[in-house]
């Protein structure tokens, strides 16, 4: 895994988790990789895989049982979906808005590139 500067690596561990949750990798109410497991992976100490199951656990995206692991919380799709929008709303979107507004892009232009997009990467349409 490539990890980026600016932000925390269990934070980033836990995006990958995210991620494999929302892919279906790591299926709902399915066993995830033990710490020790997940830290050998992704090449990281194992107290960073802890603290990142953690901070999962608090959102409540897994759950532990005891003696046997932690496994994907039913609803954590949902979760996820809404905490990832939150942050995207509360950090992203602004310098998104301020470029479209500086490049002089509409939304009927970022429509037809999104549409592209969603066309070209996900076989959807829309």
């Amino acid at each position: 895994m490539d990890f980026r500067g600016k932000q925390a690596i269990y934070l980033q561990i836990g995006e990958y988790i995210f991620e494999q949750i929302l892919l279906k990798q790591y299926p709902m109410g399915e066993k995830i990789p033990s710490i020790r497991d997940l830290a050998v992976a992704l090449e990281v100490n194992p107290n960073t895989v802890q603290r990142t199951y953690d901070f999962l656990q608090q959102k409540e995206i897994i759950q532990i049982k005891r003696g046997i692991g932690y496994f994907v919380s039913n609803d954590a799709e949902d979760k996820i979906l809404l905490f990832r929008r939150e942050q995207f709303i509360e950090t992203e979107l602004p310098n998104v808005f301020r470029n479209l507004h500086l490049l002089k892009i509409d939304f009927e232009d970022l429509k037809a590139q999104y549409q592209q997009y969603i066309q070209e990467n996900f076989n959807t349409k829309i």
